[in-house]
């Protein structure tokens, strides 16, 4: 019997200077699935700079100037899950000095934050989203890969 190992893919957009190594977001997006309980799956991490990230975010989501992270998932039902994290890198290493976070980290919680989403969670908005399941498993999921998962 094999193990079915999920699809990973992580791109980087032309221009952007990644706090974080592509193979580093590989392993927190197969870190997330595995502590989730998913073997086959299939998800694309593409990092953005401002610019491509703030066109998405106009017309996908009719919302103006960058943003963190945009995700499309795109199965259905019992289907494994399939999906694209767009992370806007600017605005997350804008965010890191903000949240006192280093920028590699803010990359990596942003990530997970999209994996997340293809997977279902969804949070409220407003001051509450920081305390919904779903950014509740975040940081437990950011924190367990931190302190060894890669």
């Amino acid at each position: 019997m094999s193990v079915e190992e999920p699809t990973v893919e992580v791109s980087v957009g032309e221009g952007v200077a990644p706090p974080v190594r592509p193979e580093r977001l590989e392993a927190v997006v197969r870190h997330v699935l595995l502590a989730e309980g998913i073997g086959r799956a299939e998800i694309s991490v593409a990092l953005l700079d401002d610019g491509a990230i703030a066109a998405m975010n106009g017309q996908y989501l009719e919302h103006e100037g960058p943003t963190d992270v945009i995700t499309f998932a795109m199965h259905e039902g019992d289907e494994p899950p399939l999906g694209d994290v767009y992370v806007g890198v600017e605005q997350a290493v804008r965010q890191a000095a903000e949240f006192g976070a280093t920028p590699e980290e803010e990359v990596l919680r942003v990530a997970v934050h999209g994996v997340l989403h293809v997977l279902g969670y969804q949070h409220p908005e407003g001051p509450e989203r920081t305390h919904s399941e779903m950014f509740v498993r975040q940081e437990e999921l950011l924190r367990s890969f931190l302190s060894g998962g890669s």
